[in-house]
């Protein structure tokens, strides 16, 4: 844990988007599903509903954006960490030390929010959201620090190109793209040690090949940070939201373009997931970033910097505190008088408010989980 993180030095539109991005995980979801129980014959309603839940295999809900935002929210942050560090006087090596044992840690703790202190290795997934985070934003930081510029963006172009290409000619035919049959399922099936979350030990959406173009998420936020990091006195904050903007376009017709010969995918993460997602990613980081630091409009962002800066904490302390009999101990009383579609919604307000009160309490008092 650690204590004393001056909030004035950080990139404010930073911690609100990823505060914005966490309240997903954090109940926001369920919450949107709730409301949405008001209207049933609606069908801007139903549509709204089925956003909040992952797609079965190709094509895009919101909710199968949540997690690349958060990686891409990552990468923006390293170009602002490296450049504090270098400041300060660390050597290379220990910037270096400090990467790969922030990736690592996260690796741990994803084996740590999959059961690891229960002991059954046998059944334990390896797999987690916060090892893809870990040995993605890993493997990017190491390449960032290291390489130039042009040499960053010609490695993801051949990383995403690369990948695309693995799944087409591997193993070939018209269902390489499959449930059943594609190239990251079988890699997982042979190198990944513990149980495969999907079709009987079969799948995993968080393996290793498909960490590959999750790299690219990570570095397409990591290219971002960098301009971002540019003198306003070279280009102006309106004229950087306004580039992040029409780089979002761009992005967005490569991954459209792309579609359709790799179909977007997030449990594959293919190549045109990187790029659609990654567009999506920053446009609402560049919206953030116009309205609260070029702007200036900062008073609403505290509900969402509140989560944004101990994002980590809250992720895992959903897996071990019952958030949810907090809930139920202070409105289930209330609760239980009301309508089942009041009742649902009751109980996910309540969800919700027990979560950011702990976070507010851990923010009052200055107290981060930094990994």
């Amino acid at each position: 844990m650690k204590k004393g993180v001056d909030k004035k030095e950080r990139l404010l539109s930073l911690d609100a988007l990823r505060g914005f991005d966490m309240l997903f995980i954090m109940g926001l979801a369920s919450w949107v599903v709730a409301l949405c129980g008001f209207f049933p014959d609606s069908g801007a309603m139903q549509w709204l509903s089925s956003q909040m839940h992952h797609v079965e295999w190709n094509g895009l809900a919101h909710h199968d954006t949540i997690f690349p935002l958060f990686l891409f929210v990552a990468g923006v942050s390293f170009p602002f960490s490296i450049a504090k560090q270098r400041a300060s006087g660390k050597s290379e090596k220990q910037i270096l030390v400090k990467i790969i044992s922030r990736g690592l840690v996260l690796v741990f703790l994803g084996l740590v929010y999959n059961g690891f202190f229960r002991l059954d290795f046998a059944n334990l997934r390896c797999a987690s959201v916060l090892a893809r985070i870990g040995l993605a934003w890993m493997c990017s930081a190491l390449l960032f620090m290291k390489l130039k510029n042009r040499a960053l963006v010609i490695i993801a172009a051949v990383l995403l190109v690369g990948y695309w290409l693995l799944m087409w000619l591997i193993p070939g035919g018209p269902e390489t793209y499959s449930f059943e049959q594609n190239l990251v399922g079988a890699v997982d099936r042979v190198l990944l040690p513990g149980k495969l979350i999907y079709g009987g030990n079969h799948f995993d959406p968080e393996g290793l090949l498909s960490t590959v173009p999750a790299i690219v998420t990570a570095m397409l936020g990591m290219f971002t940070g960098q301009f971002i990091r540019i003198s306003n006195d070279k280009i102006s904050g309106n004229k950087k939201a306004l580039y992040m903007t029409i780089a979002a376009v761009a992005l967005l017709l490569i991954g459209l373009v792309w579609s359709f010969v790799f179909p977007v995918n997030k449990k594959l993460w293919s190549s045109s997931f990187v790029c659609v997602v990654g567009s999506y990613s920053l446009f609402l980081f560049a919206l953030f970033y116009f309205i609260i630091d070029v702007k200036g409009y900062r008073r609403w962002t505290l509900f969402f910097r509140v989560v944004g800066m101990n994002s980590i904490t809250i992720y895992l302390a959903q897996q071990i505190i019952n958030f949810r009999q907090i809930s139920r101990y202070f409105l289930g009383g209330i609760a239980g008088l009301c309508p089942e579609v009041w009742t649902k919604l009751i109980n996910e307000t309540g969800y919700i408010a027990a979560c950011w009160l702990f976070l507010y309490f851990l923010y009052k008092k200055n107290i981060f989980l930094k990994v």
